[in-house]
């Protein structure tokens, strides 16, 4: 049973469509492959979650365009899920979002990108202008390094959640542990960095279970180790692409029984 109506997957930061590289790796695919209606995201891997919402805004109305439809229902990973809620708030969107899923989003910020500003403000500022140059070659559209690690900041942390939006659309998340640097080469890094800054608190590499919490949280829907990039189908190895797959399903087919 297909859900009612279409699914956008949006991509966080860092992470987008480059050649063989692909922001939910063959996800997309195996849904479409089910019988779903699945568009990808293009917002900016760098941008500032104002700019990516404008982006994001104008996707959603593509869609619901093409496929004569009031909703859509949207899967966020990672600050993806910070560009959706800042969407959804800030242009009253709450009659056109059926459902908000986000996976690992950093709803109450990150120690990292705080540790990152203690910095000095010149060199974060030079380190922005060549990151903002490379993404916007890439494909960015308003790149802004600089200000996004400032939102991702748990000293300066996004926006509450709001009871608003929890209220009027159906929202839940989830996140996922990385249990040891080894286990992730991509994240085992960032991990250890994590660990460094707040050593008693789970996380995926990058993001706390704490912080991902928001609205209806439904917790770490796996037993082993998932990173923060495997969640999307990133290097991932063959026994645990099948459950992260599974993983997948079990969210829209859920979605589906509940009429979106």
């Amino acid at each position: 049973m297909a859900t009612k109506y279409p699914i956008i997957l949006v991509h966080g930061f860092l992470i987008k469509d480059i050649g063989l590289i692909k922001s939910f790796g063959r996800i997309d695919k195996m849904l479409k492959e089910k019988g779903y209606i699945v568009y990808k995201s293009r917002v900016d891997s760098f941008g500032a979650v104002e700019t990516n919402a404008d982006i994001l805004k104008a996707e959603v109305a593509k869609v619901l365009k093409e496929n004569n439809v009031d909703k859509v229902n949207i899967i966020a990973h990672s600050k993806g899920g910070l560009d959706a809620k800042y969407m959804i708030e800030h242009y009253a969107m709450y009659e056109q979002i059926a459902s908000l899923t986000t996976l690992c989003t950093p709803h109450k910020g990150s120690p990292i990108a705080s540790k990152i500003l203690k910095y000095p403000k010149w060199l974060l500022k030079i380190t922005a202008f060549w990151i903002n140059l490379w993404f916007k070659i890439l494909g960015d559209k308003k790149p802004n390094a600089y200000k996004l690690c400032e939102q991702l900041a748990t000293i300066n942390s996004v926006e509450e959640e709001t009871f608003k939006l929890c209220n009027e659309v159906y929202c839940q998340s989830y996140s996922t542990t990385l249990k040891r640097s080894r286990d992730d080469f991509v994240m085992g890094i960032p991990f250890i960095f994590f660990h460094h800054l707040e050593k008693d608190k789970e996380n995926d590499g990058v993001v706390s279970a704490e912080s991902a919490q928001f609205c209806q949280y439904k917790g770490n829907p796996f037993n082993e180790s998932v990173s923060h990039s495997e969640i999307i189908d990133f290097m991932v190895t063959k026994k645990k692409k099948d459950k992260i797959y599974a993983f997948w399903n079990m969210i829209v087919e859920d979605l589906a029984a509940r009429g979106f």
